[in-house]
C-alpha cells in the first residue's frame, strides 16, 4: 500500500480501537483481533484499501449511532458503502439461518433453506462482491478461532460454513478460501475423519 493507503488504515484501526474494546466474537477472541486477522486475509488476496478498511470498520454500525454518515465523512462513500453491504449480509444470514442438524427425513427441506439463503447472499452482493469476499473471510477467522466457541455453536458455524460459504467461494472462484472453509468446518463436523484425513 502507498503511504496515502496506510495512513487510512491507521485511520481506520483508530476509529475501531476504543469501540470495540472489551468486545469478543463468539469464539471469544477480541473484537478488533477478529477484524485485523479478517484484513489479514485480504491483504493475502491482494485485495484494496477500500476492502482493507471496510472490513477493520465492519462492526462499527453496533457500536456507533450515525455510523453511516460518520463513516462516509471520514471514509467515503464507497468504504461506508462497503460497510453497509456487510451489515445487510450479515441481516440476511440472521434472518435465514442455515441448520443442517436436522434428521435425514428433512434433508429436501435444508436443501430448500441452503439454497434460498445462498440466493439472498448473492443478491446481497450485487451492488458490490467486495462485501462477499469480505464476509467469505470473516468466516474464515471465525472458524479459525473456532474452539472458543460452545460445542453447539461449533457445529452450526461449521455446517453453516460448509453448506453455504464454501460453496459460494466456490462459485467465486475464491479457491484458498474454499479449501480453507471445507477444511475447518470438517474439523468440528467430522472430527474422527478429520484426524484421519
Amino acid at each position: 500500500f502507498s503511504p496515502i493507503e496506510v495512513d487510512l488504515i491507521h485511520q481506520a484501526c483508530d476509529l475501531a480501537t476504543p469501540l470495540y474494546s472489551g468486545q469478543a466474537e463468539l469464539t471469544g477472541a477480541p473484537l478488533l483481533q477478529h477484524a485485523l486477522g479478517t484484513a489479514t486475509i485480504l491483504i493475502d488476496m491482494n485485495m484494496d484499501v477500500e476492502t482493507i478498511a471496510a472490513t477493520i470498520l465492519h462492526a462499527v454500525p453496533s457500536y456507533l449511532d450515525d455510523w453511516h454518515a460518520i463513516l462516509e465523512a471520514r471514509f467515503g462513500a464507497n468504504i461506508a458503502g462497503l460497510v453497509e453491504g456487510i451489515l445487510r449480509m450479515e441481516q440476511i444470514q440472521a434472518f435465514s439461518e442455515f441448520d443442517g442438524a436436522h434428521a435425514s427425513d428433512q434433508k429436501n427441506a435444508d436443501n430448500t433453506q441452503q439454497i434460498e439463503s445462498l440466493r439472498k447472499m448473492l443478491l446481497a452482493m450485487v451492488q458490490d462482491i467486495r462485501v462477499v469476499l469480505i464476509k467469505l473471510a470473516e468466516r474464515t477467522q471465525t472458524l479459525r478461532n473456532l474452539s472458543g466457541a460452545t460445542p453447539a455453536q461449533q457445529k452450526q458455524i461449521a455446517q453453516e460454513s460448509q453448506g453455504i460459504f464454501a460453496p459460494l467461494a466456490n462459485r467465486l472462484g475464491v479457491w484458498q478460501i474454499k479449501w480453507e472453509l471445507e477444511d475447518l468446518s470438517l474439523r468440528y463436523l467430522e472430527p474422527q475423519l478429520y484426524k484421519e484425513v
